[in-house]
């Protein structure tokens, strides 16, 4: 299967994970590209400061897992801006994954994940599976393990 991980990260900590997740695929047999949404100005909460530069384009994946940092307690703006320009998921298997400073999975990570679920199934996306990666502390690497290791068992 031909998978895509669309991601939009700023400090590298959700680039990070996207990169174990496509070592996983890869393994598992899948040709998987790694791709990035990228801006010019700041995606701060709130704010459409901002405008798309990469806006990777999902047709040619059969499957797509998209991967965003949470800010302020929600999506960050650059990766719902970019999931809400894109025509359709129709068909494709999706998956999502987000990464977050604060322990408690209700300090963000469940809304930023719930917004990415509700975006993608309006596109007509076959949601599988998503997952929620704290970057603060010291299960940093089991999450990781486990966010990626679930994430490869939906394709």
């Amino acid at each position: 299967m031909k998978v895509g991980i669309i991601i939009y990260s700023q400090t590298g900590n959700t680039n990070s994970v996207a990169r174990r997740l496509q070592e996983k695929l890869t393994a598992e047999g899948h040709t998987v590209g790694l791709e990035k949404v990228t801006i010019t100005g700041e995606a701060t909460p709130g704010s459409k400061d901002f405008q798309l530069n990469s806006t990777p384009e999902v047709e040619k994946y059969d499957a797509v897992v998209f991967g965003s940092p949470v800010q302020a307690f929600q999506l960050n703006p650059a990766m719902e801006t970019y999931l809400e320009q894109i025509p359709t998921l129709a068909g494709k298997k999706t998956a999502c994954f987000v990464t977050k400073r604060l322990p408690f999975h209700w300090t963000g990570g469940n809304q930023a994940v719930g917004k990415m679920k509700t975006i993608c199934q309006t596109k007509g996306a076959e949601m599988v599976g998503s997952g929620i990666v704290v970057w603060s502390g010291a299960g940093r690497e089991k999450a990781i393990e486990q966010c990626t290791e679930n994430l490869t068992r939906m394709f």
